[in-house]
């Protein structure tokens, strides 16, 4: 568990890294993420950005596991 956990950490520090560069490929300003801006006040929630990571992730893991 303990392995599983610091190897997950490092993955998102990397990912959290990467995000410049991952950005200037679409991710995060899909059809399906919403962002909201009024005076004083953004709101941003990444749907379809969560889907498709979530889904990238689980076919990982997946192949992993094999």
């Amino acid at each position: 568990m303990t392995r599983t956990l610091v190897l997950l950490g490092l993955l998102l520090i990397v990912a959290g890294l990467a995000w410049p560069l991952i950005s200037r490929l679409g991710f995060g300003r899909l059809p399906g993420d919403f962002l909201v801006r009024r005076e004083g006040f953004t709101f941003y929630f990444p749907l379809t950005t969560s889907v498709i990571v979530s889904i990238i992730i689980s076919v990982l893991v997946w192949l992993f596991r094999k």
